[in-house]
């Protein structure tokens, strides 16, 4: 064999060798063609090849030069844009954005740092994303979902700068903060501010003095909270732990929501168009920190791909307390909340710390906040599933794509448990509370959670304001929400905060007369009933619901003390028994269907301050009236230019509720 080798080719083997060549040669282009009619002798090759290049180098050149300045230009091109990615923080903010399911609080977090500014660069847009498996299109920040946190010590102040791509106007409302002294920052379309156009940035800064606890922002234009334009706020009190009557080894937020795999817009036209008589729409289901899984093949009308859905998975050690921090961030469904075979204490309510009170469920409205503290003390099991169930019985009508439940799992590990380090894939065999679901949508009893810092509420009050809400058909078959004769109409090209500064700075009588009451001078009061209070004065407001549902009152700027609560009418008398010692403090609080609600307010923050039902469709429907507190402060005040830019841009109706004009003539 070695023998063989050492032999010369033969004729037939040097042809095909040859012939080889030529073609390699001939895929060469010209050069190929030029040998063509040569003979292809071995001992040709060098001399040819020297008369090849003395031919072509210059194309040679002239190539390696192409090549190194298309080099020089994509390594210059890709050093700019890694610069301006830099130089322009929005992008960086996009290219650092994670998704983030996981809302667990650092406890190395620093309590005691001075006040300092906390600087956020969000990108508003429009994505298509399948939190469950069914794709839809969110409205989302710097393309997450649920919303980044938001994280800071009490005194710090925040700067947000908003850039919106989206096809709609936009606003941030920041849920539960007080905005003392920032009123325009608050966020609430056709009251505080006009909504930021498509194509328009706005910067909120605001600093946070006199809260802490549990907060949320949320989107305030429409109901495009519904389609994913949210998250969580957290303030840390240096004296948080002395708060927090329980100790605990770790802290995380965790966000429930009603879910609809429509976009809002189109089901809100649905509810609000004739011979609806207030018919909500019904979810198709419910997400915790935005993930749950769907089985596709039961919803084939949808585009579904569950691949990369799953369920919320809270890894805690055994042994130890944990704090959850629950928000409920849905448009409509109240939620029933436990963790199976366990109890917890409530330490927190809407930003309150409360003495520790101990349940297996707990009762959650929208826009609602509880701490919880849980401890991880049973052994029957490592795994155990957290349960959200809808209240179903408060919904009007029916979905057949609903499934009302909603899990994730709880799960005990720690490190040096091998495998249970990390989520476990064997889902939990744990054990319902055996109580009857709750078919009600109420608040939690407010008398047992009684607040860790005593406060009074004041002994009388100096007015009584009485407000009677419900639904009622108009003309056209309509229905929409009423506070008294009044049903809501935002102005998105007019605040009414911007009216009432630029009135009572030209003299207007209208605004600058003193009054306690609702001003139907300077408001229509048809579609914004302001109430306006001189000085700071101590007010009662009792809310009578004449409605068959459930309405969540949130309150903006302010916390209120929740005096009593009850089924039926008003009892007048209640004033002889109430206890005013340290009543409960919150700014969210539910008024049963046919019932009342007695909250007291020290009008002492100065502002344009909504009050309305925190049901996304209640709110669009018109369930929204107005407090105007100290107006000889805000008379004053001069509003920053970007807010008055703001109203000048175009698109500001983009994203906003229907016109009831749309719907004039129409007979069905």
């Amino acid at each position: 064999m070695e023998a063989d080798l050492e032999e010369p080719l033969s004729s037939r083997s040097e042809a095909y060798w040859r012939e080889e060549q030529a073609q390699a040669l001939l895929a060469e282009g010209d050069y190929g063609k030029h040998e063509r009619e040569k003979s292809l002798r071995p001992e040709s090759y060098a001399k040819d090849a020297r008369d090849y290049f003395r031919q072509y180098s210059w194309k040679i050149l002239a190539v390696s030069s192409l090549l190194l300045v298309l080099t020089i230009t994509i390594l210059v091109w890709w050093t700019r844009s890694r610069t301006s990615s830099i130089s322009d923080p929005w992008q960086a903010a996009l290219d650092a954005a994670e998704l983030q399911h996981d809302y667990t609080l650092d406890l190395h977090w620093d309590f005691e740092a001075a006040p300092r500014t906390r600087e956020y660069w969000w990108t508003i847009e429009n994505t298509e994303l399948n939190p469950d498996g069914v794709y839809k299109s969110m409205v989302v920040i710097n393309g997450q979902f649920p919303g980044p946190m938001v994280r800071c010590n009490e005194g710090d102040t925040i700067i947000v700068h908003v850039r919106n791509v989206g096809m709609n106007a936009t606003s941030i409302h920041w849920h539960g903060i007080y905005q003392n002294g920032t009123n325009w920052m608050d966020g609430t379309v056709g009251i505080t501010q006009c909504p930021i156009a498509p194509g328009g940035t706005f910067t909120y800064a605001f600093k946070i003095n006199g809260q802490s606890g549990t907060y949320w922002y949320h989107a305030h234009q429409g109901t495009q909270v519904a389609d994913g334009l949210y998250g969580p706020l957290i303030v840390h009190s240096r004296l948080e732990h002395e708060l927090q009557k329980i100790q605990y080894e770790t802290d995380r937020v965790v966000m429930v929501q009603d879910y609809y795999h429509d976009l809002s817009g189109s089901l809100l036209i649905k509810y609000l168009e004739p011979d609806r008589e207030n018919a909500e729409p019904i979810p198709d289901g419910a997400l915790i920190n935005g993930r749950n899984i769907r089985n596709c093949n039961s919803l084939p009308h949808r585009k579904c791909d569950n691949a990369t859905a799953g369920l919320a998975t809270f890894v805690l050690a055994p042994d130890q307390n944990h704090r959850l921090r629950f928000i409920n961030t849905g448009s409509f469904a109240e939620f029933q909340i436990q963790i199976d075979e366990h109890e917890f204490a409530v330490t927190e309510v809407d930003g309150t710390d409360v003495k520790p009170i101990y349940y297996h469920r707990l009762n959650i409205n929208s826009g609602q906040r509880y701490s919880i503290v849980l401890s991880t003390n049973r052994t029957t099991v490592r795994s155990f599933w957290l349960r959200a169930r809808m209240i179903t019985d408060c919904f009007a009508e029916r979905n057949a794509d609903l499934i009302p439940e909603v899990r994730a799992i709880v799960q005990y590990s720690q490190e040096g448990m091998g495998n249970m380090a990390g989520p476990s894939h064997t889902l939990p065999s744990s054990l319902d509370w055996p109580e009857a679901i709750e078919q009600v949508c109420k608040d939690m009893n407010t008398t047992e959670l009684i607040p860790a810092i005593v406060t009074a509420a004041p002994t009388n009050a100096d007015a009584v304001y009485y407000l009677w809400g419900n639904f009622q058909i108009g003309a056209w078959r309509l229905s929409r929400g009423f506070f008294n004769a009044s049903s809501w109409r935002p102005n998105v090209h007019s605040p009414t905060l911007s009216r009432f500064i630029d009135g009572y700075g030209a003299g207007n009588k209208s605004f600058t007369t003193t009054m306690d009451g609702v001003n139907e001078v300077g408001f229509d009061i048809n579609r914004e009933m302001v109430v306006q209070i001189d000085g700071i004065k101590t007010i009662d407001i009792v809310i009578q619901n004449f409605d068959d549902g459930n309405h969540p009152m949130h309150l903006h700027g302010y916390k209120y003390f929740v005096l009593a609560q009850g089924h039926g009418y008003f009892p007048w008398d209640i004033y002889n028994s109430l206890d005013l010692s340290n009543p409960l403090r919150r700014d969210t609080a539910s008024i049963q269907a046919y019932s009342w609600l007695l909250i007291r307010l020290v009008t002492d923050n100065p502002g344009m301050w909504a009050l309305h039902c925190h049901i996304s469709w209640h709110t669009e429907a018109g369930m929204l009236m107005q407090f105007l507190t100290r107006p000889d402060i805000v008379g004053i005040w001069s509003l920053p230019a970007e807010n008055e830019e703001l109203c000048q841009a175009r698109g500001l109706e983009n994203g906003m509720t229907p016109s009831d004009n749309m719907w004039f003539g129409n007979t069905g």
